[in-house]
């Protein structure tokens, strides 16, 4: 198969493709409208709680009278609104979307969208609500009480079967390489959430098979369920807004299976030096290490399908979201690899190393390229362009000078404080003392994040609602990211 084939079925500048993709945009409107609010609305929830967590960190006494600001409590909400609310809101809202694109054909069911979506934030309503009550179950990434998870796991289940009966009603015989990742996480987050709640909340296994279960989960949240649709969405995008098809095929292939082969192991590293047995700990480290392969193979097909064209790049607000989350997934799977290593892995353990790392790969990585997503959405569901560029810009630079300076401040922090804690002659306290001019600049760059989701936040409000808003152009334009023509 030709490289060619990786190129979207929509590549004939006719009206007639644009009349498809208009209605097929029309039929999932109103609810990939409905994720991208919720997913708004959780962002800037979660970004309220990440202040507050950052500031206690250096501030404990901050707030300290209030039961439900506690900082465990806070911590937790911040990671599940975050995760929960916003991650998946938003892969339902862009992923789905880009799935019945791909399937060319109007959707059907809407209404078990919306009604699926609405039983999802109304369980993480009520399981943060829970969090922040004090009825937190203690394990990290799975924090919601158990009276919720039934029906986000019911949600998600109708959710995950709309988009594998839009793929099973596709027209046409092709399966695009965004489909495959799109695909294969529909499948992959309800096995690996219900396998967890089963394992440790409901029916919990013994001894340390629950730490083994609970980074298994944790860490394929990270590469099993986001990594694929921010994977699945820069595979679409980079095409469709450049114009030409993703440089290799057969490296798809490969980055797609070397994914789908190794990650499912590596969380296990997390747990050198603990009470595991020494093969499965083994295990892990070879596959932590051997996901240098699927992470140079996307790297290298990234590169070569923008190459020549960075100046497009550098124009498209779209494409300067998703070329900062490509590179940063690189860097913060390269850096995971190391970490896996042992003699690594003792300075960073227990560390804001590990803090750092994982804010590379959920906010660097998956909301930058899910950011990129929702730029390239919006205007082709409402049929209008971004009211304000300067607002654009803003959210960009907040947003990566924001994580830059907290990724480098944990994780130099981090590694400073991995160092001390191994050096016995350094008293422990001294060591945490230490560590507080890294989280304060924490607690800067997380000021810079807030500006950047208020701007992203109110550009999204001026869309939806502002009177007499102007319907998109045909052709080329600057906010719409239009190469329509060439590759829709």
């Amino acid at each position: 198969m030709s490289n060619s084939s990786n190129e979207s079925p929509y590549s004939a500048n006719s009206a007639a493709v644009r009349a498809e993709l208009s209605e097929i945009d029309s039929s999932i409107r109103s609810a990939a409208l409905f994720f991208v609010i919720s997913a708004v609305s959780w962002l800037m929830v979660g970004t309220v709680f990440a202040l507050l967590a950052a500031f206690k960190a250096h501030e404990p006494d901050f707030a300290s009278t209030f039961e439900f600001l506690t900082f465990g409590r806070v911590r937790s909400a911040h990671l599940n609104a975050m995760a929960l609310g916003w991650g998946n809101n938003i892969i339902f809202a862009v992923g789905l979307w880009i799935m019945a694109r791909l399937c060319r054909a109007p959707i059907n069911h809407k209404g078990l969208l919306l009604v699926a979506g609405i039983f999802w934030n109304i369980g993480l309503t009520v399981g943060i609500a829970g969090i922040l009550k004090g009825d937190i179950t203690s394990v990290e990434w799975l924090e919601i009480p158990h009276y919720a998870t039934p029906l986000l796991a019911i949600s998600y289940a109708l959710i995950g079967v709309w988009g594998v009966m839009a793929f099973r009603f596709r027209k046409g015989d092709h399966v695009y390489v965004s489909q495959w990742y799109i695909l294969a996480a529909l499948f992959w987050f309800p096995w690996l959430y219900v396998v967890a709640q089963i394992m440790i909340i409901w029916f919990p296994a013994r001894g340390v098979v629950q730490s083994v279960t609970n980074w298994w989960f944790a860490h394929n949240v990270l590469g099993l369920w986001l990594t694929p649709m921010a994977l699945g969405t820069a595979y679409y995008l980079i095409p469709k807004v450049l114009g030409r098809p993703i440089y290799s095929y057969y490296l798809s292939v490969l980055g797609f299976w070397a994914l789908a082969i190794f990650y499912n192991w590596a969380g296990v590293h997390h747990l050198i030096g603990g009470p595991i047995p020494v093969w499965l700990i083994s295990a892990g480290i070879v596959a932590s290490v051997m996901m240098v392969i699927p992470v140079i193979v996307v790297g290298i097909n990234h590169h070569m399908s923008v190459v020549g064209l960075h100046k497009e790049v550098w124009r498209s607000p779209t494409l300067r979201f998703i070329v900062f989350g490509a590179i940063s997934y690189t860097l913060v799977s390269l850096t995971g690899s190391a970490m896996a290593l042992r003699s690594v892995n003792e300075v960073t353990h227990f560390t804001h190393f590990t803090v750092g790392h994982s804010h590379h790969g959920v906010y660097a990585f998956f909301t930058m390229i899910m950011f990129g997503g929702v730029y390239y959405m919006m205007p082709r569901l409402l049929k209008r362009e971004w009211p304000s560029a300067s607002l654009i810009k803003i959210h960009f630079w907040a947003s990566a000078l924001g994580i830059t300076v907290m990724v480098v401040a944990l994780q130099t922090g981090g590694w400073i404080q991995g160092l001390e804690m191994n050096n016995a002659e350094i008293p422990f306290l001294e060591t945490v003392q230490n560590t507080i001019p890294w989280l304060k600049a924490r607690s800067i760059s997380g000021v810079m994040l807030t500006i950047g989701h208020i701007a992203f936040a109110i550009n999204i409000a001026w869309m939806l609602f502002a009177a007499g808003a102007v319907r998109a152009k045909q052709g080329p334009t600057l906010l719409a990211d239009t190469k329509e023509g060439g590759n829709v």
